[in-house]
This record gives C-alpha cells, structure tokens and sequence, in this order.
C-alpha cells in the first residue's frame, strides 16, 4: 500500500510536467514554423527587388527583338537596293539570327512556353523569307527588290503576322507580374 501511494504520489508530478512539457514543445514548434515562414516571406520580397527590374527589362528586349525581326520593318530597316536577291537573302537572315543571338540571354526571366513562342516566332520568318527566295523564277538573277515585294506579298497572303503570337504571349506573360 505504501508503494502505491508512492506510484500515485509519482504520477500526480510526473503528469503535469508532462503535459506542461509537452505544451512547451508544441508553442516552441509553432513558433518556428511561424518564423521560418516570415523569414522565407522577407527572402522572396526581397529577390523581387532585384530580379523584377531584370524581368521586366528582358520582356522589353524580347519585346524590341519580335518587332525588329517582324518582316514589315525588317524589311524598311534593311534596304535592298543594289543587291541581289542573294545579298539580300543573306542580310536579311544573318540579321535575324544576330538579333535572336544578341538576346538568347533574355530566356532566363520567362517561361518556357514563352521562349519556345519566341523561337518559332524566329523560325517562321526565316521560312517565310527562304520559301520568298525560293519561289522567284531566277534567284541568282534576281534583284533584292524583287525579293523584298515577295516577301511583303506573302505577308498580305497570309495575313498573319510571324511574330504575333510570340508579342502576345510576351505582353501575357509581363503583365502577370502586377
């Protein structure tokens, strides 16, 4: 009998410390949790200081690169007279792939999907402007000219810009920032 009332004695101070202990623990536990959130809410804010200035100007390159690579001012940029069709073939693709390659880097700040609009924005013009080439009766004798109106004929065939949808998922894909 003595030793139970020694156990219940035990019990009476060891279950209170317990549950005090395990109250403890749990309010600690919360604690950090809450902390460790606040702290990775700080971290986010303060990347978007430095990296939403850098998306924003790479959506305004890419921006800049579809309107420059769009046929109707590339072709009004890049003359075409005194050339042959040839020259002018070739100025109006290595131009295309300078402008692609000077803002490869922009990639970084957008989507995927975006990117992948941007590229075959590119791609399209490069085959609209050799399937141009390709369709005038003598190439190698034609005039740049010649080759400019053919390309600005498909344009108005077709009646869709190369770069339209690329523009779009751009403006999309910046505007979801705000």
């Amino acid at each position: 009998m003595d030793t139970t009332a020694y156990i219940f004695d035990l019990l009476k101070i060891i279950l209170p410390a317990l549950i005090v202990a395990g109250s403890v623990f749990y309010l600690i536990k919360q604690y950090l949790e809450k902390e460790q959130q606040r702290r990775l809410i700080e971290l986010r804010l303060e990347n978007s200081k430095t990296t939403l200035p850098l998306r924003l100007q790479a959506y305004e390159r890419v921006t800049l690169l579809l309107e420059r690579i769009t046929p109707n001012n590339l072709l009004v940029r890049l003359s075409s007279s005194g050339q042959t069709a040839s020259e002018y073939h070739r100025v109006l693709l290595t131009e295309i792939r300078a402008e692609y390659e000077h803002n490869l880097s922009q990639q970084l700040y957008m989507s995927a999907e975006t990117w992948e609009q941007v590229k075959q924005a590119k791609e399209n013009i490069l085959t609209m402007i050799n399937k141009a080439y390709h369709a005038l009766p003598t190439p190698q004798q034609a005039r740049g000219t010649e080759l400019a109106k053919r390309i600005l004929e498909t344009l108005i065939t077709e009646e869709l810009d190369p770069t339209t949808q690329a523009l779009l998922a751009v403006k999309r894909e910046a505007s979801g920032l705000f």
